[in-house]
């Protein structure tokens, strides 16, 4: 079992202080627990902080992956196969002991099955500093859900997507203990050519409080992680990785030194504020 001195909230503000401080967006990579398989995924968990990684996010397997590219679908799919569950998929980041703070992307249908408070309780035993839970509502968001995490000292991280309604934004923000998840583009996740464009958006939500901001959605070369940290606190990239975690494999490399030297290319590019 694992406990931090300091809370989930807490360990990522450290984390993105130290992104500051060296004049960088926080670099936030996704990964699919269990896939390719569960060992690599203990070995990711622990190399991509020395590679660069600040705050690793975790997707727990889901047979309908929500918003989605067909890139993290497919590793979600191949770890289903493997007969990934969400038990094991947390016991990945107990055994790691990452040194990043480490976030668990879930479906709200996984934490009501196990039940909120159980699932809070072995998200916390794991070691995990927070949860993403992309499909809850925002009932739900009132519910036990922001209860039981702000009891463990777990971060609950909230989506901001380009529908969002304005009143529902201002919600997300108002309470955010930690960052929010701003989604860089309307539709589903993968690889995209152009930089988006997030000025605007970023500079509305901090109208509303001087909340951290990691864009997701879409961030997939050291040009999109240069272009997000102009404005945003942090930036979150996924299937450009998995991706990449796949074609490795595929041609016979050692996954996480692929992954680590991606991240390792992320992060020597993203410097940008005061340089």
């Amino acid at each position: 079992m694992q406990h931090h001195a300091s809370t989930g909230p807490q360990r990522i503000e450290q984390a993105f202080q130290r992104a500051v401080a060296e004049g960088r967006p926080a670099l936030m990579p996704f990964l699919t627990a269990g896939d390719p398989d569960p060992a690599t995924t203990v070995s990711l968990l622990r190399a991509l902080p020395i590679a660069g990684a600040d705050i690793i996010e975790l997707g727990v397997p889901f047979s309908d992956p929500i918003a989605d590219g067909p890139v993290i679908a497919e590793s979600m799919h191949r770890a289903l196969l493997r007969g990934v569950t969400p038990e094991s998929a947390l016991a990945c980041v107990g055994e790691a002991r990452s040194s990043a703070p480490v976030l668990a992307m879930v479906s709200v249908s996984i934490v009501e099955r196990v039940g909120v408070h159980p699932f809070i309780a072995m998200a916390r035993a794991a070691g995990l500093d927070g949860l993403i839970v992309p499909d809850a509502g925002p009932d739900f968001w009132t519910d036990a859900l922001l209860y039981e995490a702000d009891a463990a000292g777990l971060a609950i991280v909230e989506l901001i997507a380009p529908t969002t309604p304005i009143d529902r934004v201002r919600r997300i923000v108002l309470r955010a203990r930690s960052f929010v998840y701003l989604l860089a583009r309307a539709g589903i996740t993968g690889e995209q050519r152009d930089a988006p464009d997030i000025a605007r958006r970023v500079e509305a939500i901090r109208a509303i409080a001087p909340v951290r901001i990691a864009v997701g959605f879409g961030i997939s070369n050291a040009d999109h992680v240069r272009a997000v940290g102009a404005h945003a606190d942090g930036a979150i990239v996924g299937s450009a990785l998995v991706r990449r975690l796949v074609d490795g494999q595929a041609a016979g490399e050692d996954p996480v030194r692929v992954a680590a030297d991606f991240v390792a290319a992320l992060r020597g590019a993203g410097r940008v504020k005061g340089q």
